[in-house]
């Protein structure tokens, strides 16, 4: 059957304006006509001029931090515990934990891109955009943010930019049955810088990273640093975004991919 794919993940790039400075990648390409001598470790007495065309293997070493690129964040990283509002608090899960049915569900995409930069969607605006295009939540359906953050990616604003979604938003989608959620900002929250200018004025402290801090609450996922959500209609799609297996990690890196059915999409044109 017929399928379309978008790619919703950013590159993991070196000199690319992605992450605050403490937290960049860091990629070292080696290339063929450098590796023969690791070849050779492997077969004592071969020298360079006997591989074809002189030629080694490409590889590449990386320095990362589990946040880097586009990646999906577990409830452990948001808090030591998770589920309160269900009943009883409990472990909050590691990335190799997260469930895997969480990874791959219907997509709806939320357009917040009108919305100003440090701005903290509420409640009512999801209900609002949900209204707008018509659609209803199911559990387990993956709820995308898209913010005018998405844009500015590469550039040396990406990480101010965008929209945040706040705690009564957050569990607007969570007491709905949504556990993985996505945004194409560098965070879930609003940047931090305008947070931080809130807490100078306020010092109220529920301020900062209230979004994630709903998982205490209520456990669940995101994506953070999606990309070509503009690309995606309101609904009509599945997201895939299965994390890398690290154990007891905070996160894991993902390709997140949008798919569409052709036959489908067709049928509703």
């Amino acid at each position: 059957m017929p399928r379309t794919f978008v790619d919703l993940s950013i590159y993991l790039e070196n000199d690319v304006l992605s992450d605050p400075p403490a937290f960049v990648p860091k990629i070292e390409y080696l290339t063929h006509e450098t590796t023969a001598p690791q070849i050779a470790q492997f077969f004592p007495g071969l020298q360079k001029g006997d591989l074809p065309d002189g030629e080694g293997w490409a590889v590449e070493f990386v320095q990362l931090c589990t946040h880097n690129g586009t990646h999906l964040d577990a409830p452990y990283h948001f808090h030591s515990t998770m589920n309160k509002a269900l009943g009883e608090k409990e472990r909050a899960i590691a990335i190799d934990e997260v469930p895997l049915e969480w990874c791959f569900q219907p997509g709806v995409k939320l357009d917040f891109r009108h919305c100003a930069d440090g701005h903290v969607v509420t409640a009512a605006e999801v209900e609002a955009e949900l209204g707008r295009i018509g659609h209803t939540l199911s559990p387990l359906e993956i709820v995308v943010v898209n913010t005018r953050a998405g844009s500015r990616y590469g550039h040396s604003d990406y990480v101010a930019s965008g929209c945040g979604m706040g705690y009564e938003a957050t569990m607007y989608l969570l007491e709905r049955g949504v556990r993985l959620t996505g945004t194409d900002a560098w965070s879930w929250d609003a940047p931090f810088v305008h947070t931080a200018q809130k807490y100078g004025a306020t010092q109220d402290a529920s301020l900062i990273w209230e979004g994630h801090k709903a998982g205490r609450d209520i456990g669940y996922c995101h994506l953070e640093k999606l990309h070509n959500l503009e690309a995606l209609p309101p609904t009509g799609f599945y997201i895939s975004c299965f994390p890398h297996k690290i154990r007891g990690a905070s996160a894991g890196w993902t390709r997140a991919v949008a798919i569409f059915d052709d036959a489908l999409m067709a049928s509703q044109a």
